[in-house]
């Protein structure tokens, strides 16, 4: 029986090699070696059970990834070039029908049908510590979501402000207005827009540790007059605000949920006000990465932009402007690798049971691989931030070009 596993995989590495520009090698729990080139190869798999063999055979792309999760595979040299073979030859696309399977189970018991499951599975990968997160995400902002690497931007620091302000410029943000963060996260956007722009926000969030930690923070700060965090899902009643972001929240409302999503942000919008959807998304209707949702985002869900728009459509929102980010994303993944990688001793001390090296495996998998997934020539995945208005702008009341962003974030690199 191993030796049919091993057969089944080496054609299928073959034809991987054969589809690729990169080249590996792969050895077997009984010391044979699939060479795939007579070079040296930029990767070697390393079987160490003959399981892990089967969950290759069996689940494709994934096995091979939950096999080294659990140490019954090694990888010798960049991860990164793992990936990249993967994409360039299509391996990530040919999912067996077990995965499949596993993927609609999956669905079935963590969709987030419910604010309860919805908040347990934010929870799941939000609340497993602030200290955590502050260790490799840029500070003080501690944004979660895509960079903005405009030309001169040296450090991630700087490409998450360039991030907030673009958002801030593109809705316009005047002294008063009341806006709404749906997702705040740790409230980086919620911060930047209240000092600079002179707003009050109200963020809204489902973790828990995300609410309490954001919480003392508004209070250490005295702005309690200014900043307000509530813990509650994007499908909760809302009152009605002058602006509405959301930055990272649209891919983990679930696979049935894009239609509630969008109408909350437009109940939450007043007419004639402006709204930001930030947001990973399809080019088409696909299926969201099975290990992710498994191993790092439970109930997650990537949309496409097609049905995006169309829910937006129907909730009576103006499409102003659509920017694609997804090049931004690959340097944001990159440098949030290397500060994981540069901290992982201090991460691992936090709480070695928690954070110990299948942890390590896990994320640095995840954070490699989304990075070539936006770099990859072959992607449909990208990053896109949608301006939109409740109902249609006129001349008197949005400007007829992009300029006015530019223009502003020109001024504020001058210190004006």
């Amino acid at each position: 029986m191993n030796k049919i596993a091993r057969n089944l995989l080496r054609n299928k590495f073959q034809d991987i090699s054969e589809h690729s520009s990169l080249s590996f090698n792969a050895r077997f729990a009984d010391g044979s070696v699939f060479a795939g080139s007579e070079s040296k190869p930029s990767i070697t798999l390393i079987y160490n059970n003959h399981w892990s063999e089967w969950r290759c055979v069996l689940f494709g792309h994934v096995g091979l990834l939950e096999a080294y999760f659990d140490s019954g595979l090694d990888i010798e040299g960049d991860i990164g070039q793992a990936v990249s073979i993967a994409f360039e030859s299509g391996f990530t696309q040919q999912a067996p029908l077990l995965l499949k399977i596993r993927n609609r189970w999956h669905e079935f018991r963590f969709g987030n049908r419910t604010v309860a499951q919805a908040k347990k599975n934010a929870r799941f990968h939000y609340g497993i510590g602030t200290e955590f997160y502050q260790k490799w995400l840029d500070l003080p902002h501690m944004m979660y979501t895509c960079a903005y690497w405009k030309p001169g931007t040296e450090t991630v620091e700087q490409a998450q402000v360039n991030k907030i302000d673009h958002v801030c410029q593109k809705v316009c943000l005047q002294p008063g207005d009341r806006v709404l963060d749906i997702g705040c996260g740790f409230g980086g956007f919620m911060f930047y827009a209240q000092d600079k722009y002179d707003v009050s926000v109200r963020g809204t969030n489902t973790t828990t540790e995300q609410v309490e930690w954001l919480a003392g923070r508004i209070e250490e700060e005295n702005l309690g007059h200014a900043l307000e965090v509530v813990e509650a899902d994007f499908r909760e009643d809302m009152e009605q605000y002058d602006k509405v972001v959301s930055i990272g929240v649209l891919e983990h409302a679930g696979r049935d949920q894009l239609q509630d999503v969008v109408k909350a942000h437009a109940a939450a919008l007043k007419p004639g006000g402006l709204g930001m959807l930030h947001f990973i998304g399809h080019v088409g209707t696909r299926n969201t990465e099975f290990y992710i949702r498994k191993h790092i985002f439970p109930g997650g869900w990537i949309p496409s932009l097609s049905d995006t728009l169309a829910e937006m459509e129907a909730c009576g929102l103006e499409i102003l402007d659509v920017e694609n980010l997804r090049r931004h994303y690959a340097l944001t993944l990159d440098e949030w690798t290397t500060r994981f990688d540069a901290k992982w001793n201090e991460i691992h001390s936090l709480d070695p049971v928690r954070f110990d090296d299948r942890f390590r495996r896990v994320w640095r998998t995840y954070l490699v691989s989304c990075a070539e997934m936006f770099r990859s020539p072959q992607g449909t995945t990208y990053l896109f931030q949608i301006l939109f208005s409740k109902g249609n702008v006129t001349r008197e009341n949005f400007p007829m070009s992009r300029h006015f962003i530019y223009e502003k974030e020109n001024l504020s690199d001058a210190g004006g």
